[in-house]
């Protein structure tokens, strides 16, 4: 079975499976959705969610969080880890969007990785979720796991899987996508203990067999 066959038989049976699949950051516009995103580095989205409801009841436009004094936002999110550098890059970007996008999230690659602290990650959230264009494909700790246990990637680099998932994965599906494998990664292939004998897409997936073999989770040798 080629990549491409195994991810249309996995789109089939993701589709069916988490039909419900969707991005966990709460979120009610496109400002929104960047700042969790951005929140979300090294934190749970579970966390970012306890934080946020707080953080857009004070700051509603970008002008709000440009003008936000940044000992009292480091505090604000200060659970959320690294609040220095997200406090930096949350106020750099909403300073840009102010002065260069009128106030608007711009909608566009280009436009969002030049925003400060915004790298492809953050705008094909934003992007696939926000604006819904399946720009690119979301790259996480889940979605590279997943990637490489599946055989669908050789790489361990993020961009690298990306574009090689670009190549095999429809275009229309790619937001989805990654949605498939993040459910998936948190409700069953695990990182340290996959649980492959429960598993929807079993026999879709080389290294759950192994796994199951071995008793060892690790992806199968290069065919």
């Amino acid at each position: 079975m080629t990549a491409r066959e195994r991810v249309a038989q996995l789109i089939a049976q993701f589709r069916e499976t988490y039909p419900g699949a969707h991005c966990e950051l709460n979120f009610k516009n496109p400002l929104e959705l960047l700042v969790a995103t951005i929140l979300s580095a090294q934190c749970t989205d579970k966390r970012v969610n306890m934080v946020t409801p707080k953080l857009f009841a004070k700051y509603r436009t970008a002008a709000d969080y440009a003008r936000s004094n940044s000992a009292t936002f480091e505090k604000e999110i200060q659970s959320t880890g690294f609040f220095r550098s997200k406090t930096k890059s949350i106020r750099g970007a909403a300073i840009a969007i102010t002065e260069k996008h009128r106030g608007k999230v711009p909608d566009t690659m280009n436009e969002l990785t030049a925003l400060p602290g915004v790298g492809r990650k953050t705008a094909n959230v934003v992007l696939g979720n926000a604006f819904h264009k399946d720009e690119g494909i979301v790259v996480d700790t889940h979605v590279i796991r997943l990637s490489q246990r599946l055989r669908l990637t050789k790489h361990n680099d993020a961009e690298k899987i990306e574009m090689d998932l670009m190549k095999i994965v429809p275009r229309e599906h790619w937001t989805i996508w990654s949605h498939w494998l993040i459910w998936h990664g948190r409700r069953r292939c695990f990182a340290r203990k996959p649980d492959c004998s429960q598993c929807e897409v079993l026999q879709l997936c080389p290294s759950g067999k192994i796994f199951l073999r071995t008793g060892e989770a690790r992806a199968p040798e290069p065919s």
